[in-house]
């Protein structure tokens, strides 16, 4: 028996899977086990015929592979390369010492060629925290299994390449490392808007704390233009949050382009969207568009549009950072660390107190309207602002600060938030758990009779009340103090839910 290292994918993580050859006398048969599903199951013909098109011989005999561990269902073709070469080692063909620390794995062509492959990173970074050694890959993926370090990344096209590379024939150069940059060119910059300074401030708060934000206004005002220019104003990854954002897309088969590997994600699903885009699941679950935000921005244009039983699956991953799916054999957890930004207008007709054009909407249609997002919902979104129409002199003399600008100022508020909580393990004000609430967002007693009052009249719940306060830390922090002011704690009120 032989085996050689491939990898599944199990939620966003890569698991190892030996891919185990036995050849015996008998009848020619060829039989793979181990919990394949119909993708695997149809290689062995793509393999039949890739191993002989490539000028090898296909064992006589009964050939049974194993794909361990045997509980793990298995799925794609990525099972296609391993399985080859371990039958053209087992068989006497190639030495099966060539191959020992490698991983490997990519799909076949019937004539041998290796064609792109999800989930690379994933399985790259699985291989290095195993201690192997090198891992070959499509060509096509090589530049992203290169972003990992410490590990031989090479990229092969056919199966005779790969056999020449082991014989010593003709050696694969390894790929070099792949350095990520980033690139602001095809994001709104804040200079382009002009006007609405009180939304870009409340862009800014939250782009500091990593708070949830709802823009509201009438059509036209630019709640679009700024909703997408807070991808602008955000610190760009760290190399870890790189690996793990680049990772999840790979699992996803989105197309990654390396020039912006540090740009947070923004992703801007469609009303239409269903539950499952949204937060995931399948029966072999995959990770929807909140897991694909993971680190960076979920954008819901035209919040009251989706439907109210599909933004109701938002509430536990706001709360809670994740997302649980739960199926009959297995649970799969998916990362959700996202920034909600939402946009709306005020009613159907969107002109609902606008001193511009009336209203044209019916009696109790703008209850409906509104009513289409739950207050549960609403009671997670830490900001709201208004998007008001501008006046002609608004769009003459408003003069912008450039996204970089304002980048600067949310990078150092994060670089504060980062020190003071270092302790604890999290990295914003938006992360803050009640435990820790009191001893981070103090307020001295002139503030707390202020707050207190509010709650008291009903302006606050008590979700709301502990999000006041993170806000003003947020304030406060853009303002380089130390502790919250009266200044602070009256921006961030105002910022409370006015729908």
């Amino acid at each position: 028996m032989f085996s050689i290292t491939s990898s599944a994918i199990f939620g966003t993580t890569a698991i190892p899977v030996s891919v185990e050859v036995d050849i015996a006398s008998g009848l020619p048969q060829f039989t793979i086990v181990g919990l394949p599903d119909a993708s695997v199951r149809e290689s062995r013909d793509r393999i039949k015929a890739a191993i002989k098109n490539s000028g090898f011989q296909f064992p006589r005999g009964h050939v049974t592979v194993n794909l361990a561990p045997a509980h793990l269902r298995k799925q794609g073709a990525c099972y296609d390369l391993p399985i080859a070469m371990a039958i053209l080692c087992r068989s006497g063909q190639l030495d099966e010492n060539a191959l020992v620390s490698s991983v490997l794995l990519g799909e076949l062509g019937l004539h041998g060629e290796i064609r792109t492959q999800r989930g690379v990173l994933a399985t790259t970074l699985m291989a290095k925290q195993n201690g192997h050694l090198r891992i070959f890959v499509p060509k096509n993926n090589a530049a992203e299994a290169a972003l990992v370090e410490g590990i031989g990344i090479f990229g092969i096209e056919t199966i005779q390449e790969l056999v020449a590379h082991m014989r010593g024939d003709q050696p694969i150069i390894q790929q070099p490392p792949t350095q990520p940059n980033t690139s602001q060119e095809d994001r709104v910059d804040f200079a382009m808007i002009r006007g609405q300074e009180s939304a870009k401030r409340a862009l800014e708060i939250a782009a500091s704390g990593g708070h949830h934000l709802l823009l509201s206004g009438p059509p036209g005002t630019g709640k679009t233009l700024l909703a997408r220019s807070i991808a602008g104003i955000l610190p760009t990854l760290t190399r870890e949050e790189m690996l793990e954002v680049t990772s999840i897309a790979s699992i996803a088969g989105i197309g990654l382009n390396p020039g912006v590997l540090l740009q947070r994600p923004l992703r801007s699903p469609h009303h239409s969207a269903s539950a499952a885009a949204l937060v995931g699941g399948g029966s072999l679950p995959r990770p929807g568009e909140i897991t694909l935000s993971h680190r960076g921005v979920l954008f819901l244009d035209e919040l009251p549009e989706f439907s109210s039983r599909v933004l109701e699956h938002l509430r536990q991953p706001l709360e809670e950072g994740e997302v649980v799916i739960a199926r009959a054999h297995e649970t799969v957890r998916f990362p959700a660390q996202f920034q909600l930004i939402a946009t709306m207008n005020p009613c159907p007709c969107g002109y609902f107190n606008d001193p511009k054009r009336a209203c044209t909407c019916a009696f109790g249609e703008v209850d409906r309207y509104r009513k289409k997002i739950s207050g549960p919902l609403l009671d997670r979104i830490d900001l709201f602002a208004s998007v008001p129409n501008l006046q002609v002199s608004d769009l003459e003399t408003s003069v912008s600060e450039t996204s970089a600008c304002v980048q600067r100022r949310v990078q150092t508020a994060r670089e504060r938030q980062q020190d003071r909580y270092k302790i604890i393990g999290i990295k914003t004000n938006a992360q803050l758990s009640q435990k820790n609430l009191d001893a981070y967002c103090s307020l001295n007693k002139q503030l707390t009779q202020l707050l207190h009052a509010c709650f008291a009249r009903g302006m606050l719940s008590m979700r709301g009340y502990t999000r006041i306060k993170k806000i003003a830390r947020t304030i406060a922090d853009l303002a380089g103090a130390e502790q919250i002011e009266k200044a602070h704690l009256i921006e961030a009120l105002q910022y409370k839910e006015r729908l």
